[in-house]
């Protein structure tokens, strides 16, 4: 069938409806033709030559072709990998810019570019035609009714952030409609912003929600899917298997009608993006997009053999951030989440990988560059886990301006304290004030700090006091995957179990980690599900579990309702009293020094900690005192205002009396939050001059002066 077509334009990239027609704009720089393969509802091929070419831009503008429209693309070219060219025309290749998607990509030969069969491997050419197995791009209308919707724009250190999976978090919600449950809908639905509003929540952070790979071929021999998400095929659409109306287009309406939803409630939407490599893995992995469009433009290739892939992710490819075109593809990406879809921020990750201009990580390279000069992503949020897997690649504190990290450094020392584990006083002091010898120096704020106890790689919090090992079966790796360190300790007993004083400590456990988290300065990041007591039974790499072993249990027990009760509590005590959120650092002497007025530390005994103190290794105790009086002002905002508090923290496994410090004793002090119980204390112990202080063993006590 002959479809009319015009010249068309170079920009924009992907497919785009004008009302009259659609202009498509694929870049290829080193393919010798592009064809454009439409599909039709019995899944019919018509291929339509792209030829035109502009600046290796291949286009053409079809008149009459609109929105539910189903297309993608062969492109024609040399198949020498050990160049770097893997060109195939026989492998249907999903466009980078297309802003939805048909469904998933179906495991099988077809979809690779060379023969399973051979001793050639990938350097043969496969000649099987993959159109069946491929997932078609989708023509989409943007228009959307945002009934005047904008982004929030919450200051960072007033947010509390909550790192959830779209699916996992309402798949089992009683209270959502079945056909909304794991979809872009359900999350919106009344009862699941809910129970964000009653936390407290001033932002949700997404796993993966750009359209992945679900069929991973090592996960589909066992009958297992990758859930999380972390293997993109594309970073304008939205994924399809969350949306709760079909795959034809719909799903970008229905991720907009979410950020909506969460925006009334004032909530904010931040997605964990993945611009460090895509799903299309080494070279022995699939041809979907990047791979046959253009590899050696997209992706970065071994110098002295091209065949192979730099990988600093450990994943089998990185994306090639060197080349004009690939920096572009993730700016374009950026922009377009945050212009059409009212995306809040970001959370990048393996960020690092992004940074490297060669093999080191370059605070100065292009991509940070783009960034910073770009009027609407350098406005927005921009979170960085600061670290990949190559040489020099943990670079915690090491980020520009404008970024906030996800913090590692505080996550393993609140763990090494309330574990046990030998650990510098020091240390916890800096994590606990907001890290500033990581990010003072370069201008930056306790803000730039996003603490976290646990995240979704890794124990949940449940299960970070219920294990001391990982328990990955159900993951068929023979529990060889996953974090064999995690700083955990059982209390006593491994996994699930009915002795009380166990229970009991776990539950204390729980308590002081979140207690910790949510007085420190910095932003926190609470894993969603960890106030609920959400196990994955050990599982600590749940990253194939579409099951319930990663979905959220809704049916509480009264334990799991205490837990929930509490950390509610715990939030609106954080957002009540803005010392606990400090816009800039602690001021005076250094952190240790003596005389400062807006916070003090202080060993059992009253005494003002020492020097030969803050280094010892061993130290299990120690109680800080916050001033609220000394909260600076803000530019014309008139000074916060805020109570003031003693912390005393015991990590040590017998029960320790604090000693009132003589600076204090001349108010009156209430206790607030003693983590041995489930509730916040209404009418505490009242405690004035030389009093003692009893804390029970492994617990924290929260004190504030009246």
């Amino acid at each position: 069938m002959s479809i009319p077509t015009q010249p068309g334009q170079s920009y924009p990239l992907g497919a785009t409806w004008d009302g009259q027609g659609t202009n498509f704009a694929l870049f290829s720089e080193n393919a010798t033709g592009v064809e454009l393969c439409l599909f039709d509802d019995q899944e019919r091929e018509t291929r339509v030559p792209l030829k035109e070419c502009e600046h290796f831009v291949w286009h053409a503008y079809l008149p009459g072709v609109g929105p539910g429209q189903r297309y993608a693309y062969r492109c024609w070219g040399s198949y020498l990998p050990a160049e770097g060219q893997r060109f195939n025309p026989n492998k249907l290749l999903i466009d980078p810019y297309a802003r939805a998607i048909a469904g998933d990509v179906q495991h099988g030969e077809a979809i690779f570019g060379y023969p399973w069969t051979g001793k050639q491997k990938d350097l043969a050419l496969s000649y099987l035609n993959d159109a069946s197995a491929i997932p078609k791009c989708i023509v989409v209308d943007e228009q959307f009714d945002w009934q005047g919707d904008r982004l929030l724009r919450v200051p960072m250190h007033e947010s509390v952030i909550y790192e959830i999976h779209v699916r996992g978090f309402t798949q089992q919600h009683p209270d959502i409609p079945e056909s909304l449950r794991g979809t872009y809908a359900g999350l919106a639905h009344p009862a699941a912003i809910a129970h964000l509003k009653s936390l407290g929540i001033t932002a949700v952070e997404l796993l993966p929600v750009h359209h992945f790979f679900t069929q991973i071929g090592h996960l589909v021999t066992k009958g297992l899917k990758n859930y999380w998400g972390y293997d993109s095929l594309n970073y304008f659409a939205p994924h399809a298997s969350y949306s709760s109306s079909g795959y034809y287009g719909e799903q970008v309406t229905e991720f907009k009608q979410m950020v909506k939803s969460l925006h009334q409630a004032g909530i904010e939407v931040i997605l964990d993006v993945v611009y460090n490599h895509t799903g299309e893995g080494n070279e022995l992995g699939p041809t979907l997009s990047l791979r046959g469009i253009d590899n050696a433009s997209y992706y970065r290739l071994v110098e002295d053999n091209e065949r192979y892939y730099m990988d600093f992710t450990g994943c089998g490819n990185s994306l090639n951030v060197l080349h004009p075109q690939v920096l572009k593809l993730i700016a374009d990406s950026l922009r377009y989440w945050v212009q059409e879809m009212h995306v809040d921020g970001f959370r990048f990750d393996l960020a690092s990988a992004l940074a490297r201009e060669l093999y080191d990580v370059n605070q100065l390279s292009a991509f940070f560059n783009i960034i910073h000069q770009d009027p609407v992503l350098s406005t927005v949020k921009l979170i960085a886990e600061p670290w990949d897997i190559g040489e020099g690649g943990y670079q915690v504190g090491n980020f520009p301006l404008l970024w906030s990290e996800w913090n590692g450094k505080y996550r393993d020392r609140m763990r090494d304290f309330w574990v046990g584990l030998d650990s510098n006083l020091s240390e916890f002091g800096y994590r606990f004030t907001g890290s500033s010898d990581l990010y003072e120096s370069n201008g930056r704020k306790p803000a730039a700090s996003i603490n976290f106890i646990t995240c979704h790689d890794g124990f949940t919090l449940n299960d970070l006091v219920s294990y001391n090992e990982k328990h990955n079966e159900a993951n068929g790796e023979d529990n060889r995957d996953g974090e064999d360190y995690n700083r955990s300790w059982n209390c006593g007993e491994e996994g699930e179990t009915d002795d009380p004083e166990v229970l009991k400590l776990r539950h204390r456990q729980r308590r002081n980690l979140l207690t910790t988290l949510f007085l420190s300065q910095g932003v926190p990041m609470l894993l969603g599900g960890d106030e609920l007591g959400r196990t994955q039974q050990g599982n600590n790499n749940a990253y194939c579990q579409d099951s319930e072993i990663a979905w959220f249990d809704w049916s509480l027990s009264s334990d799991s309702k205490d837990l929930l009760e509490f950390t509610r509590q715990l939030i609106a005590f954080r957002q009540q009293n803005p010392v606990f959120q400090r816009r800039h650092w602690f001021q005076g002497r250094a952190i240790h020094g003596s005389q400062v007025e807006d916070i003090a530390w202080f060993a059992p005994d009253g005494s003002e900690m020492t020097e030969e103190q803050w280094e010892e290794a061993s130290i299990e105790a120690i109680a800080i005192f916050l001033n609220g009086d000394e909260l600076p002002a803000s530019g014309s905002q008139a000074r916060p205002q805020s109570d003031s508090f003693l912390l005393c923290f015991n990590s040590h496994h017998e029960p320790l009396d604090f000693a009132l410090p003589e600076p204090l004793q001349g108010w009156s002090w209430q206790i607030v939050i003693d983590t041995q119980k489930p509730h916040f204390i209404e009418h505490g112990v009242t405690y004035t001059g030389a009093s003692e202080i009893a804390c029970c063993d492994r617990s924290l006590l929260v004190l504030r002066r009246h």
